[in-house]
């Protein structure tokens, strides 16, 4: 995006900043044991795995405010410790197969097992009944890139069927309409989900595939069935897509078969500019009855007030959520969530340890630990649109998902990298540490989109979202890439994501230190990083700069 009137941009635009110099913040001794403690306790059976809303969310918000209480923070919301989230939960049940009729042969997939279908909607049932099927490739409407595949289309009440990722995920490079193989927003599943809403689709079905949705089955399994969580709000949601779910790729290729459609030459065809949406001429029919449960969730804020501009603040951020109990393996139905994100979660009490040891900065330093990232990113959300501390005074921060539990590596990744001028100010502190700074080994898997820092991105405070590569100083790239493989197929979304007192904890150490320089030195300096010319999140922060100033 790019700001509209020129005043604007002379009263916000900042001149690039000058590069940290790595050694006006000492590195701080990270509290290893704070680590192991904390992870170790948060990832325990006894926490059930934190789902909002249950008994092991009541005991993980006890827990962290102890922990905040304890490293010498203060509680940072108007004097409480926790700001309320309003969240609803819906859970499908008596879900119906998700059948397909009109074409050469009638279809039926399961529930879980060929697909998944849930609902935004807080309504006490869903029923979806002869819906027609319409085909609508990646389902994006980018007026900005001349890319719109509803063109020529009404899905008014339709079922429309979508390609996960952008169309042009498959290359090698960077270059693109959607940025090539690093994905865009409009890759997203959110995305999809919202554009078809808008275009007033009655059901929204992604078809799963697993290297550009960048995970299994066996997670969406997890992720898209029992209690889903959605933002409480007035309107219930109405104004979405009846269902919306995710078929498996076999089960897609049948109901094109059965529609009389190539389904690789429709893929290929709707990856070029031009793509026309094609009615299958089929019918799509399912239905599920939702119970409800309204509740508040809670996000945990501490703070280490400045000493000369407390209103200025920044941000380290990580959610302590994870999914509770999900699918049994080997009789084992806790989804513990010990790197996702008990781990982060460690990362920002051992942070707030050492700011706390160190002393007040001239800024304040606030600690949000946010809940339902696993949902949807719904507590950050919720923060960034009712914030305790305005985000034109967020100078900027760091979001932790997932610590480096495998050991030091050589590389340092920044996630969406080329979008803020905080790059610029954490090379040097890179370079501090004889490491080099890479781009992303799996752009197209979108993870810039897929954390707590795009919450508050894209209402335009700069938030780093980086850490280890996997160029491990003990066996290099292919080891790395090892172990990487192992988590997200092993333990990524699963009850196997459980506490190893094993783990190496000093590749964490190494990045928490750049974050605990990074995040020290803007709070003691009058620096306001802003985004990159040009980049979609700079008119936001132009704009509400420009307000205060």
């Amino acid at each position: 995006m790019r700001t509209m009137l020129a005043t604007l941009l002379t009263l916000s635009a900042t001149v690039a900043p000058a590069a940290l110099n790595a050694q006006s913040v000492a590195p701080p001794q990270i509290p290893v044991e704070t680590l192991k403690t904390v992870t170790k306790t948060l990832s325990s059976d006894e926490y059930g795995g934190r789902a909002p809303g249950t008994e092991g969310a009541e005991k993980t918000i006890a827990y962290i405010t102890k922990r905040f209480q304890e490293a010498g923070l203060k509680p940072g919301n108007h004097g409480k410790w926790t700001q309320d989230v309003p969240l609803v939960e819906i859970t499908a049940q008596d879900v119906q197969p998700l059948t397909f009729t009109g074409g050469k042969q009638p279809l039926s997939f399961d529930y879980r097992n060929d697909m998944v279908v849930a609902t935004y909607r807080v309504t006490p049932k869903i029923n979806l009944e002869n819906s027609d099927v319409v085909f609508v490739g990646y389902g994006i409407n980018a007026p900005e890139r001349g890319w719109n595949d509803y063109a020529g289309v009404d899905v008014k009440g339709k079922t429309v069927v979508i390609l996960v990722n952008d169309p042009d995920w498959q290359q090698s490079d960077l270059k693109g309409t959607f940025n090539g193989r690093e994905m865009t927003y409009y890759g997203r599943w959110t995305y999809k989900y919202e554009e078809a809403a808008r275009q007033g689709a009655a059901a929204a079905i992604i078809v799963h595939q697993t290297e550009p949705a960048a995970y299994g089955w066996n997670v969406v399994q997890s992720s898209w069935t029992g209690p889903q969580l959605e933002q409480d709000t007035p309107g219930d949601h109405m104004d979405q897509s009846k269902a919306i779910g995710w078929i498996q790729l076999d089960a897609a290729k049948q109901l094109f078969a059965s529609a009389g459609k190539d389904f690789a030459a429709l893929s290929a065809a709707a990856g070029k500019k031009g793509f026309h949406a094609v009615p299958l001429g089929v019918e799509a029919s399912t239905s599920f009855v939702n119970t409800i449960r309204r509740q508040a969730s809670k996000n945990v804020v501490g703070i280490l007030p400045g000493t000369k501009r407390p209103d200025e603040v920044v941000l380290y951020s990580a959610h302590w959520d994870h999914l509770g109990h999900c699918d049994p393996v080997d009789g084992d139905d806790i989804c513990n969530g010990a790197a996702d994100n008990a781990s982060g979660i460690a990362g920002l009490v051992a942070l707030a340890e050492a700011n706390a040891e160190a002393g007040a900065t001239a800024r304040s330093q606030v600690f949000l630990a946010v809940t339902a990232e696993e949902s949807g990113l719904l507590g950050s959300k919720y923060y960034a649109e009712n914030p305790v501390y305005p985000l034109a005074k967020t100078v900027g921060g760091v979001n932790m998902d997932v610590l480096n539990l495998i050991g030091p590596t050589k590389d340092f990744v920044i996630t969406g990298i080329g979008k803020s001028e905080l790059e610029d100010l954490v090379k040097p502190l890179v370079a501090a540490q004889n490491r080099v700074i890479k781009p992303e080994s799996h752009p197209e898997a979108g993870h810039y989109y897929r954390s707590d820092h795009f919450s508050f991105a894209k209402l335009g405070v700069p938030m780093l979202s980086a850490g280890s590569g996997i160029d491990l100083v003990d066996g290099g790239t292919a080891a790395g890439k090892k172990a990487e493989d192992d988590y997200t197929a092993n333990r990524y979304h699963q009850p196997s994501d459980e506490y190893d007192p094993n783990w190496n904890w000093q590749g964490a150490v190494q990045d928490l230190q750049i974050y605990y320089q990074l995040g020290r030195e803007l709070a003691d300096s009058d620096r306001w990083p802003n985004w990159y010319q040009g980049t979609e999140f700079r008119a936001v922060r132009d704009k509400s700069r420009a307000a205060v100033q």
